[in-house]
């Protein structure tokens, strides 16, 4: 059994190889290859657009891939979305699709879009989001440099991507409304998670990604405390079940693990410290799987 997955090739490829990486998957890619080599030999994967990732994998090219789910929606694509895979420090954000105008444009409201010309890559999504207001205005492809066109007079209005809106600001622009939010996803073809094998090895990579993911928000905590300091130690600990608690050789102390949360950890130690806690040790996660 050979799995077909698609790496989105372009501002997610960096995002998503690190990903993978954290989750235990090797993947070397060749400066000018389009093929990354995994260290699965079940895997083959080839680099693609997000934006045509789905209709390959709706037609059975990949078996699965990453992409938006914005490229999702603007090809209507028959997918099934099988992980939605979102954390911040690693670039792989929630972005929103936003309508934008020239700072001192007289665009105010979304009412005053009708009979301009608005130009983006997300068309079906734009042209949707404009019929449900009952606003007839007209949505044309937009290749590329699609924030330059507004100030050249090209179009009234577009439809872009921004996670900050800072590169809008840089650019003149103002927010109008926003059309969409995406996240990343892992989306997989309908017949081939009707293939046992395959649908095993996808729901094992999903897993996988999101341990990978949930790991780079914590930390595993090591600490050696005295029976006496014990419960005033644990009052402390916050843990995603209960921390793991085990006698050492010598009696009457106890070695206790746990994992926690990794934006407290700085102000959690000092209370452990004070509360009785001897030889802490912090220690990076590659995956937790709750």
């Amino acid at each position: 059994m050979i799995l077909k997955l698609g790496i989105p090739k372009g501002s997610l490829q960096e995002a998503t190889v690190r990903l993978f990486k954290k989750a235990g998957f090797n993947i070397s890619i060749g400066e000018r290859s389009y093929f990354p080599l995994f260290d699965d030999r079940d895997i083959e994967a080839i680099l693609i657009r997000a934006q045509e990732m789905s209709r390959y994998v709706e037609s059975g090219v990949l078996d699965c891939g990453i992409t938006g789910s914005d490229w999702v929606l603007e090809n209507r694509s028959n997918v099934t979305p099988v992980a939605d895979l979102v954390y911040a420090k690693k670039g792989l954000v929630p972005v929103r699709w936003v309508i934008a105008v020239l700072r001192d444009s007289g665009i105010k409201k979304l009412s005053d879009l009708k009979g301009k010309r608005i130009v983006t890559e997300l068309v079906n999504i734009t042209n949707n989001f404009l019929k449900k207001r009952r606003i007839r205005a007209i949505v044309e492809f937009s290749w590329g440099a699609t924030e330059a066109k507004v100030g050249t007079g090209l179009a009234d209005a577009i439809v872009e991507l921004t996670e900050t809106g800072a590169s809008l600001r840089a650019n003149n622009l103002r927010i109008v409304d926003t059309v969409c939010t995406s996240v990343t996803q892992l989306i997989a073809n309908k017949k081939s998670l009707k293939n046992p094998e395959k649908r095993q090895k996808i729901e094992n990579i999903a897993l996988l990604l999101k341990g990978a993911l949930i790991a780079e928000e914590k930390v595993g905590l090591k600490m050696n405390v005295s029976q006496e300091n014990l419960k005033r130690v644990l009052s402390n600990l916050p843990a995603l079940k209960k921390p793991t608690i085990s006698p050492l050789s010598q009696k009457g102390w106890f070695a206790v693990e746990t994992v926690i949360d990794e934006k407290i950890v700085r102000e959690l130690i000092p209370k452990l410290k004070e509360a009785g806690a001897e030889g802490i040790i912090e220690y990076p996660l590659n995956k937790v799987i709750p």
